[in-house]
This record gives structure tokens, C-alpha cells and sequence, in this order.
């Protein structure tokens, strides 16, 4: 694995908390379900739902906008 200047992995999957939505994810990496199966994904950066009320989890489809949902600092 290499590290950037910063000293941050440039290897792997990179995940970014948006305030107040989902967390992306980009990279290399495999989403699996609770019984540790593979979640199938077609695009290489992915929104993974925190506010727990999307319709097709685990992915967002921006329901966090309309539910008020709001993220810690």
C-alpha cells in the first residue's frame, strides 16, 4: 500500500461522511449483506445510506433529504 502526502492510503477504498447524507465510497472494495454474501454494485463510487430509510438499501436514494435525518458535528 502507498500513502499519499498526507500520509492517507491510496490503496483500498476511501470512504467520505456527507453531512446530513450518505457515505461514498470509492475504490477498491466489496459491499456484502448480513449473511456475508456479495451486494452487486455497477458504478465504481457507491452512497451508502446512514439514515436508514432508503428504499433500496444499502444504497441512498436520498430519502435523508425529506426525512430530516442529520449527522453528528
Amino acid at each position: 500500500m502507498t500513502e499519499s502526502a498526507k500520509g492517507a492510503p491510496t490503496d483500498g477504498a476511501t470512504v467520505v461522511a456527507c453531512p446530513d447524507g450518505p457515505l461514498l465510497v470509492r475504490g477498491s472494495f466489496t459491499v456484502v449483506d448480513q449473511a456475508g454474501e456479495p451486494v452487486p454494485r455497477s458504478r465504481a463510487t457507491v452512497a451508502l445510506c446512514r439514515c436508514g430509510g432508503t428504499a433500496i438499501a444499502p444504497w441512498c436514494d436520498g430519502t435523508h433529504k425529506v426525512n430530516g435525518y442529520r449527522s453528528d458535528g
